[in-house]
């Protein structure tokens, strides 16, 4: 709250981060913004297929939409967890006078007035195309189902994290977004032993630890991705690479 001012224009809130899958207090962060004048933008790249979904099979799910007052904006990343291609995202704007702010015009040039809804000018219309097409194919109850198998993987992968003393999740992660730290064991050497076994978990630093974001498609590999997990803690090798990648 000290480091709001005057000259804030906006106040940002993750539902959820990608790092460790974790709610910001978006209602409160909200309340504050309202406060002082500014905007709230809730970052739901990740959470915006996620929550509403967990919702509706009954997951007790903190407020973060526009049901929330002061909160101005939303995005959305329709190629995560809309299962749409890469390259398909959306900003939602509660009203008209915030989007405004959003619209690019430029008349300086030979070419007479230029207008762009967002940063890129001219863009394909295929990954739009494709994540209507998406959308409409799988509608609210596909969505319903995927989540609904989505989260029985993911309390399966969290119980066998839990199980194993040598790690511990960061936080409490509301969906399939998790990070893990390797509190009593060597973590580097736990993701190059998964490495080797064809698991490639992303690493994060702040703390040192390994990052997983679980989708349909474990499902079906589930109980040799927990196997393998259990034999890498067992007998980690040496980092290889100790740089954090992001894919």
């Amino acid at each position: 709250a000290e480091r709001i001012g005057p000259s804030t224009a906006v106040v940002v809130a993750s539902a959820f981060s990608y790092p460790y899958g974790i709610m910001d207090p978006v209602s409160d962060l909200a309340a504050l913004a309202a406060e002082h004048g500014a905007g709230c933008h809730v970052d739901a790249c990740i959470g915006a297929f996620v929550l509403p979904f967990l919702e509706r099979l009954g997951v007790d799910v903190p407020p973060w939409d526009f049901r929330v007052a002061g909160v101005t904006e939303i995005s959305a990343d329709i190629h995560k967890y809309g299962y749409a291609p890469k390259g398909a995202s959306v900003v939602l704007h509660r009203d008209d006078d915030w989007f405004r702010h959003q619209v690019f015009l430029y008349d300086r040039w030979p070419a007479g007035q230029y207008g762009s809804p967002g940063v890129a000018g001219a863009r394909p219309a295929a990954p739009i195309a494709t994540a209507w097409a998406v959308m409409r194919h799988l509608g609210v109850t596909g969505y319903i189902e995927i989540m609904r198998s989505l989260v029985e993987t993911t309390r399966t992968f969290r119980a066998a994290v839990d199980a194993l003393p040598e790690l511990a999740i960061v936080g409490d992660p509301i969906g399939p977004v998790m990070a893990f730290t390797g509190p009593g064991v060597d973590i580097e050497g736990v993701g190059a032993a998964m490495d080797d076994r064809g698991w490639h978990l992303n690493r994060i630093v702040e703390p040192r630890g390994l990052h997983l974001m679980l989708s349909p498609a474990h499902a079906a590999v589930l109980d040799t991705l927990i196997a393998d997990l259990r034999a890498s803690v067992a007998d980690p090798v040496g980092a290889r690479d100790s740089s954090v990648r992001y894919s």
